[in-house]
This record gives C-alpha cells, sequence and structure tokens, in this order.
C-alpha cells in the first residue's frame, strides 16, 4: 500500500530579553552557574506574585505578525498542571483556548516547489528548569537540577499538519529559524537549546484525509537531526503498519548515536493538563495601534532581502536563498559588498557569494564556528579577493590562504609573504612545468590528443600540483594547448 506522511511541527524559541518571563531575574542562564540566576518566583515559592515581561508580549507579537497571524483583541495566561519535576511551582504558566495569536502562514520551497504551511498559532510561556542526568563508574545513576533556566520566556509556534516529508519539516524549519533571527527576537541556536522542535508525526494510505494515531518525537537538536529522526519514524510506522501492528499514540525520543525512537510515554491530551485561567495574572486587552505600531517596526525579513538580492546585486536566486537562511550570513555578505567600488560591482558580488557559499561555509562548518565568531573579516576577505583579481595570488591556492586566515586570523598578504604563495604568471617558468608534464605524462596527452577533454583536466592538475597552486590557472590552460596543438 501506498501511505503519505503527515507531519506537524511544534517550535519553542527562548526570547531576548533580559530579564525572566514573570521575574527580574536575568534570562542570560546558557553560561552561568547552576541555580545562580534565581529568585523566589522562578523557584515556585509560596506566596509570590509573577509579572509579565512585556518585551517577550512585543516579540511574541511580532513574530505573529511576520507569520502572517492574527492579533485578536484579548487573551490571558493559564495554568497548565503536569507533575515533572523539573516544573518549579508543580504548573507551568502558558496559553490555551486564547492564544496570542491565530491562523497564519509561512511559504517554503522544496525542490523548486513553494508551499504555504498554515501555522495555527504562536503563543508565549515560561521554560522549565534544566535536569542533568548522571552516572557514576560504578553503574548508580542520579539527577541534577539547575533552576536557571525556569521561567525564561519561550515562545510557542505550532504549525498545522501540512508538511508531507521530513524534508519539508527541515525546510519549514531552517526558514522559520531564519525569521527569527531577523526579528532579533532569538538566537534560534539549536545546539544549546535556545530553538527546540517537537514533531508530529502520522502517516495514512494515499488519497485517504483521516490519518491513524501521531506520534510525538522529541530530542533533536539540529536540522539534521530532525530530518533524520522523521524518515526513521516515518519507516518505523510503515513497517508496523504493514505487519498487521497498530500505531500507538505515545512520545519517542530521538536517540541520535543510534540513528532511532524509542518510546518515551503515552501521548498526553489536553485535558490531562488541566488547564485552567491563571488567576495571578489578569488578561489583557491589545489595542490596534499598538499591534500597528509593532508591525511598522518589523525589519526587512528573508524574502524580502533574498529579492533584493537578485535585483540589487544581479545574485541567482539559489544564491541569494542561501545567503538569507542566515541574517549574519546575509549581513556579512552586505559588509563586503559596501567595500567594493568600480564597474565590476555585478561580478565581485558573484565572486563574494561563490566564497561564502562554498570555501568560507565549509570552514564554518568543519570548525563548528559561528560566523559571528569568525577571524576573517568582511575587509580581510576583500583584500583576499582584490589579490586574485590583481593576479598576485591564484585561486588554488587561496584556499590555502583562506584556511590560514581561519585558523589565525591574519591577512592574506601576510600569509602569501610567510608561505612564498604568489601566484607564478611568468610564461616561461610554466612553460617549463609543463615540458615536465608533459614528458611523465605520454598517455594523458595521448588521449587529449584524441579529444578526451578530462586528459586536459588531468594535466593541468598535474601543472597546478607541482606548483602548489601558484600557476595562473588560465595561463595554464592556455599554454598546455599552444604547446600541444603547436
Amino acid at each position: 500500500m501506498n501511505y503519505e506522511t503527515v507531519i506537524g511541527l511544534e517550535v519553542h524559541s527562548h526570547l531576548l530579553t533580559e530579564s525572566k518571563m514573570f521575574c527580574s531575574c536575568s534570562a542570560d542562564y546558557i553560561n552561568a552557574a547552576p541555580n545562580t540566576h534565581v529568585c523566589p518566583v522562578c523557584l515556585g515559592m509560596p506566596g509570590v506574585l509573577p509579572v509579565i515581561n512585556q518585551q517577550a508580549l512585543e516579540y511574541t507579537v511580532m513574530t505573529a505578525l511576520a507569520l502572517n497571524c492574527t492579533i485578536p483583541e484579548y487573551t490571558k495566561f493559564d495554568r497548565k498542571n503536569y507533575p515533572y519535576p523539573d516544573l518549579m511551582k508543580g504548573y507551568q504558566i502558558s496559553q490555551y483556548d486564547t492564544p496570542i495569536s491565530i491562523d497564519g502562514g509561512m511559504d517554503i520551497e522544496v525542490e523548486g516547489q513553494q508551499k504555504r504551511i498554515a501555522i495555527t498559532r504562536v503563543h508565549l510561556e515560561e521554560d522549565t528548569a534544566k535536569l542533568l542526568h548522571r552516572h557514576t563508574p560504578e553503574g548508580e545513576s542520579y539527577t541534577l537540577m539547575d533552576v536557571n533556566r525556569s521561567g525564561v520566556p519561550l515562545m510557542e509556534i505550532v504549525s498545522e499538519p501540512d508538511l508531507r516529508s521530513p524534508e519539508e519539516a527541515r525546510q519549514y524549519l531552517i526558514k522559520l529559524r531564519a525569521i527569527l533571527q531577523f526579528l532579533g527576537v532569538s538566537t534560534g541556536n539549536m545546539e544549546d537549546g535556545s530553538f527546540r522542535c517537537d514533531a508530529n508525526i502520522s502517516i495514512r494510505p494515499l488519497g485517504r484525509t483521516d490519518y491513524a494515531a501521531k506520534v510525538e518525537v522529541k530530542n533533536m537538536n539540529s536540522f539534521r537531526a530532525v530530518y533524520r529522526a522523521l524518515e526513521y519514524e516515518e519507516k518505523r510506522q510503515k513497517e508496523v503498519l504493514e505487519a498487521g501492528g497498530t500505531i500507538v499514540q505515545e512520545t519517542r525520543g530521538w536517540i541520535e548515536e543510534r540513528g532511532v525512537t524509542v518510546s518515551q510515554r503515552s501521548k498526553e491530551y489536553a485535558h490531562d493538563y488541566r488547564y485552567f485561567p491563571e488567576p495571578d495574572l489578569p488578561p489583557m486587552a491589545f489595542s490596534r495601534t499598538w499591534v500597528e505600531e509593532l508591525g511598522a517596526k518589523l525589519p526587512e525579513l528573508p524574502d524580502a532581502r533574498r529579492s533584493r538580492f537578485t535585483q540589487q546585486y544581479g545574485l541567482p536566486v539559489y544564491d541569494a536563498s542561501l545567503l538569507t537562511t542566515s541574517k549574519a550570513m546575509a549581513d556579512y555578505f552586505e559588509d563586503c559588498i559596501g567595500l567594493t567600488e568600480g564597474p565590476n560591482l555585478e561580478k565581485r558580488t558573484k565572486a563574494v557569494s561563490n566564497w561564502l557559499l562554498g570555501d568560507f561555509t565549509r570552514l564554518l562548518h568543519s570548525t563548528v564556528t559561528d560566523i559571528s565568531d569568525c577571524k576573517v573579516t568582511s575587509k580581510h576577505l576583500m583584500e583576499m579577493l582584490d589579490l586574485i583579481e590583481k593576479g598576485t595570488l591564484s585561486g588554488a591556492a587561496a584556499k590555502t590562504v583562506l584556511e590560514d586566515m581561519f585558523s589565525d586570523g591574519k591577512r592574506a598578504s601576510e600569509i602569501i609573504a610567510e608561505k612564498g604563495l604568489t601566484q607564478i604568471s611568468d610564461e616561461q617558468k610554466i612553460v617549463q612545468v609543463i615540458d615536465e608534464v608533459i614528458a611523465a605524462n605520454e598517455q594523458a596527452v595521448a588521449d587529449l590528443k584524441k579529444g578526451k577533454e578530462r586528459a586536459k583536466t588531468f594535466l593541468v592538475g598535474q601543472v597546478m600540483r607541482l606548483t602548489k597552486g601558484r600557476a595562473n590557472a588560465s595561463l595554464v590552460n592556455e599554454l598546455l594547448k599552444e604547446k600541444l596543438e603547436g
């Protein structure tokens, strides 16, 4: 039987406020010593009262507007009751039946096709404390609790079950994170838990509109993990149904090391949480003027910036799309372009894009470096491109130079001088190396004369190898052609 996958995502994102959601404790808990950002309110002590963080409200409304949501005139907070040890008060202040926003949508693109994913709601709540599970060498287990995270403003964005594949889910998350970063409301960092995703997935026979019990998948801390977990769960559920089994509504955790999901607990329903209005916080009424003022403060968002990059800089849509998946990368690109002058602006913008999306991104990923912490400034990258254009540095040698710039922060000119990487453009020197390569590779020369282009690529590569990437590549091609045709 052919099945269709149905996926809905619940994204939780920490908001970049200075203080917590309902108290004045610092929300900057990531690198803080355990249990140092706490007070009677976020510890859940008896007799204390919460106070609403207005900045968190504004950030949530701005996000909702960016996601094309409707902002109702009335909203309130609710108590969500569940008995986990990381919940300091024994309940979480969240929102249930009257969230801050409803009925939005966001466009994603997969394999060249655009698709609108409906957003059910964007609401606001507080985060829980953090449990740290430990094991002794003797095999005993224990758990520590860090309360610093308790009460940090947490925005939840819930999609409709409109996603039909793990790849669509990945693209949705990439786009959503970019929007939050462009708004400046969240870091969008999945590694430290500032941007978290729970996925609800089920499958149904193709052509049906109903679906079986849904499974919630947790513990995914990267886009790759979300993709792999959903891919695994998609396959697992099909195998269960084809074997005559039944899908159980449950919560499963993703085990990255093993590449599997495992059952954690039965999935709760809304009535299990015994929601009721938060008696210590007043309902809120939003004036239309206030909402409109927040809408007017929205910055240029990813789609608009992508469109501008294609129009203003003449970039292909593909390049512009990749550059705008991260605000930091888009800003870095424009910093580079701001240092460019002269009539070759369009040519230079494409060169900058190629380097950023190629070797630059590769080095960021391989060194696990955030672009904001990169030692290669936009000024230094542009100086390197200037040296390439002037013929001082070959494209091949520039790759080595960029790696050194990443590791020690030196300028390209310093590295070239230290390592003797100045490009060789002396025809006589290049011809000498070409002669050596021709003499040592008779078969490749014969293949080239028969019209086999791979042989030419091989011979040019040998020249570049012997010159350690310093030879002028276009000159090598030209002189090799003259040599063999002559």
